[in-house]
Formats: structure tokens, C-alpha cells, sequence
């Protein structure tokens, strides 16, 4: 028994000591972490938590709604106001001033303000809203003189629907001595560019900017006059018979629908299969201020994306739900539903499935590829908003210049180390050069390769080519 007591003393001691060893060890690791962990949060410091965001009564300022509505915002420290904006020049001249921090903007709007389109200012977008998620809309008048010329099978119009079948229409009106007159929402919005892609392929001309002789209407030598009408206002501004039809976002084409003032012809989903429409832009001196911040944005924004797109749009009705409130776009929740949860509908009845009518997260939406940008360069320069010849480079440096899939890739690599996203979604940054892996698919077939602008502007009968100026 006492051997047993002498034994047992010594080896207590030594399991004292050891034990008392690992503490101090793990001690000291757990201090080297916590000052680890200290250090990189001292470097992701929040440069800015109480920001100010813009946004326009529309369906795909969703991420917005969604990121301040379920807390990812705040997961990153942040805490964000949004605030309604009266139209898209209010928005881009407050980002500008300093007013707002960032904003919901037109995917053409940190391009045409950083070439000096308009308002001349630097802006630079890190995330991309959505693809798709606009359509064309006539008024009952127009669609009853359209729809003997649109092909039918079953009783219903075969899409999609060309703009041949609209050319016979504003012939007529012309040889009554009527312009014919369409809206959409900015003269460097995804709407003007796809409302001009969808008529000239359908051999009507939808006019020319000429900038350095001061005329900015975007209506010479138009057979269809072209002007902006804020998003809201314009299923009132065609009953009124202002235009004839218009090219916005949801809702405000199922609206006309649940008028019954008008129909939906053709989405942009139709003219451009996957286009990008929105993004979320800042100054460029922002961005250089504030970078942790800048990132903090950009992860809360693509965790609402993913949430927005998630189990097969299995969130949308609650997403609706949310959009309908006051605060957010404001529209009676069955219409903003009728095209976000998986279908659209045109004709009074003619609903149909259209699952990628809105997508937010799915096929990389979120990322800001350099070949979206330089689609919207090579239409700015095709109608004149860009009045001379550029060369190919020139292109893709605009394209770096605004678009910043750098900071994308850090704020997606924070989440998947954090365990909030995995890598299978998003693309390999390692190897990413920028341009879409899929081929773009437009109306008219015509193929876009973005790695020679000039070739694909020149390839169309109708716009500017080469040389030529107005």
C-alpha cells in the first residue's frame, strides 16, 4: 500500500505538471489567436458602418431589401439605410455628392458617367444585381394592330415576338402623320440599349445621339422616337397616350397587364438570354476610402442573392412579400409575384413559365464580368453616345476601369472561409479572365465576341460603323 502511495505521488505530479504545461500552452495559443484574430480584424476595421444606399421602386433592388431584411448587412457590422430615389439622375448626382454611399444603378450608369456620358464622374461597380427581368410593353391599341402579323399556334402568339411585326404599326402611323413614341427609363439604362436592339433588328430605326452637336434626344433619323419616363409612371404616361409603349422592369409591365391597358411582347430574357440589368455602383474615391467597408457590402449583398435565387426560387413569394411594402416598390404583391416567382404574363390570361425571368444569384449574376461591360460600350458607341471610333483596347479598358471583379473575389473568399457560401459557386478566380463562358444569345443570332468590339459593332445593317460620327 505504501509502495503503491509512492508510486501513484510522482506520477500525480507528473500529470500535474503536464497538465498544467498544456494549459499554459494553450493559453498562449488561444492568446496568439485572439491576437491573430485581433490583427485581421484591426485590417478589415470598418472604414464606414453607418451608410446611406439609393435605390429605385423596382423589383431587382432586391439584394437591397433582402441583405437590410434578414440581417447580413448588420452580420457584417454595417448599418445601412435605404432610401427611394425620385429617378436615376437624382440617384447617380447624389453618389456623386456624397449624399448617398452607394446605389441600386442602371448597369450603364458607372460606364456612361466614367466615360463622361452625361454627368461626368468616376464610378466603379464590385457586384452585379441580376440578369434579366425587363420587357417591352404596347398599349392594347398598338398590340391589336401588331397581332395580325405575330405567328400563332393554338390560339396563342408564338415568342418571341419580332419587331418585324411592329414595323407595319408605326408605318401606319407615320402615313397618318403620328410619330410613334416609346419610353424607357435613361438614356444609358439596359432598357434604351434593348429597346433599340429589338427595333433596329426588326428593321425600325431607333434614332442617333450626336453629342458634339449638342443634341442628346437620341431621336435623329429615329422611325420610332424614343424618350425617358421614370419606371413608376409608365403604365400611366401610355394610358394617357403620351407613348405607345415602353421598355421597363417588373413591376411595372405586369401592372399594365393587371390594368388592362396593356401587353408585355417580348422580355430582355428573349432579346439578350442571361443579360445583365443592375448593378450596385459607388465613386471611385468611395471605394479607395472605404475598401474593408466596400467588401462588407459586396458579402452582404451576394449572401441576399444567393438566398433570393436558393432551392429553386423556393424564397421568392416571401421576397414579393417584402418588395411590396412601402418602404421597397410598393406595387400590390400579385403583380410583383406574377413575374418573379417563375412566370410572366403578357396577354390577359397567356401566363407562362419563364423560371429565369429574374435571376439573382444563379449563372454567376452576381459577378461583374468585363465582356457585360463592353457589350454596353460597343451600344454606346452604336448609337452615337460615344461619338468617334474606338480601338479594341480602348474597350476593355473601360470595361477594368469601372468593373472590379478584384474586390468580388475577396468578399466571396471571406464567406467561404467563413462557412457561409462554398466555392462550387462561384467561378474560379484563379483562372477567371473576365469574359462569360457561355456565348451571348440574342434575338437576331447575331454572335458577340467581346474581345473585337469594333468588328461586332460594324456587323450590324442598322447604327454607326467604323469612322462615322454624326
Amino acid at each position: 500500500m505504501q509502495r503503491h502511495t509512492h508510486i501513484t505521488q510522482p506520477a500525480a505530479s507528473s500529470v500535474w505538471q503536464q497538465s498544467r504545461q498544456w494549459c499554459l500552452g494553450s493559453t498562449l495559443a488561444l492568446g496568439l489567436s485572439l491576437l491573430g484574430a485581433a490583427q485581421v480584424q484591426a485590417q478589415n476595421a470598418l472604414e464606414k458602418e453607418d451608410l446611406n444606399f439609393g435605390f429605385i421602386k423596382l423589383t431587382d433592388m432586391a439584394p437591397l431589401a433582402i441583405a437590410y431584411e434578414r440581417g447580413y448587412f448588420e452580420d457584417e457590422g454595417l448599418f445601412v439605410t435605404l432610401e427611394a430615389q425620385a429617378n436615376w439622375k437624382v440617384l447617380l448626382d447624389r453618389v456623386i455628392d456624397g449624399e448617398l454611399d452607394g446605389a441600386h444603378m442602371l448597369a450603364g450608369q458607372p460606364l456612361g458617367a466614367t466615360i463622361g456620358y452625361g454627368t461626368e464622374a468616376h464610378i466603379v461597380t464590385a457586384f452585379s444585381m441580376d440578369l434579366n427581368g425587363n420587357a417591352i410593353t404596347v398599349s392594347n391599341d398598338v398590340w391589336s394592330k401588331m397581332k395580325p402579323h405575330v405567328p400563332h399556334e393554338d390560339g396563342k402568339p408564338v415568342h418571341p415576338i419580332t419587331a418585324d411585326t411592329l414595323k407595319p404599326v408605326v408605318e401606319s402611323y407615320r402615313n397618318e402623320g403620328n410619330p410613334f413614341r416609346m419610353g424607357m427609363v435613361f438614356p444609358v439604362s439596359t432598357h434604351n440599349y434593348e429597346l433599340r436592339y429589338w427595333l433596329a433588328a426588326g428593321g425600325l430605326h431607333p434614332g442617333f445621339y450626336a453629342p458634339l452637336r449638342g443634341d442628346t434626344s437620341g431621336q435623329r433619323d429615329a422611325d420610332v422616337l424614343l424618350s425617358v419616363t421614370p419606371p413608376p409612371q409608365m403604365p400611366s404616361t401610355m394610358e394617357a397616350g403620351t407613348i405607345h409603349g415602353y421598355c421597363v422592369g417588373e413591376p411595372w409591365n405586369q401592372q399594365a397587364v393587371f390594368m388592362g391597358i396593356g401587353v408585355p411582347v417580348v422580355t430582355n430574357y428573349q432579346i439578350w438570354r442571361n443579360n445583365p440589368e443592375k448593378v450596385f455602383g459607388v465613386s471611385a474615391s468611395w471605394a479607395e476610402e472605404n475598401p474593408n467597408t466596400h467588401k462588407a457590402v459586396v458579402k452582404a449583398l451576394i449572401r441576399a442573392a444567393h438566398w433570393l435565387d436558393a432551392d429553386n426560387n423556393a424564397n421568392r413569394e416571401a421576397a414579393a412579400d417584402i418588395l411590396s411594402w412601402s418602404n421597397y416598390v410598393g406595387a400590390d404583391v400579385d403583380v410583383i409575384a406574377n413575374s418573379m416567382t417563375g412566370t410572366f404574363e403578357y396577354e390577359k390570361g397567356d401566363q407562362r413559365e419563364v423560371p429565369d425571368f429574374n435571376v439573382f444569384f444563379r449563372h454567376h449574376a452576381t459577378y461583374p464580368f468585363y465582356s457585360d461591360a463592353i457589350w454596353f460600350l460597343t451600344q454606346m458607341r452604336r448609337w452615337g453616345q460615344i461619338p468617334d471610333a474606338k480601338p479594341d483596347s480602348w474597350y476593355l479598358e473601360m470595361a477594368k476601369k469601372v468593373y472590379r471583379p478584384d474586390i468580388y473575389a475577396e468578399a466571396a473568399r471571406e464567406l467561404i472561409a467563413e462557412g457561409k457560401m462554398s466555392a462550387d459557386l462561384f467561378p474560379d478566380f484563379d483562372n477567371e479572365d473576365g469574359m462569360r463562358d457561355t456565348p451571348a444569345e440574342f434575338i437576331d443570332g447575331t454572335p458577340y465576341d467581346p474581345t473585337q468590339p469594333n468588328a461586332y459593332i460594324d456587323s450590324f445593317e442598322i447604327g454607326l460603323k467604323n469612322d462615322e460620327s454624326i
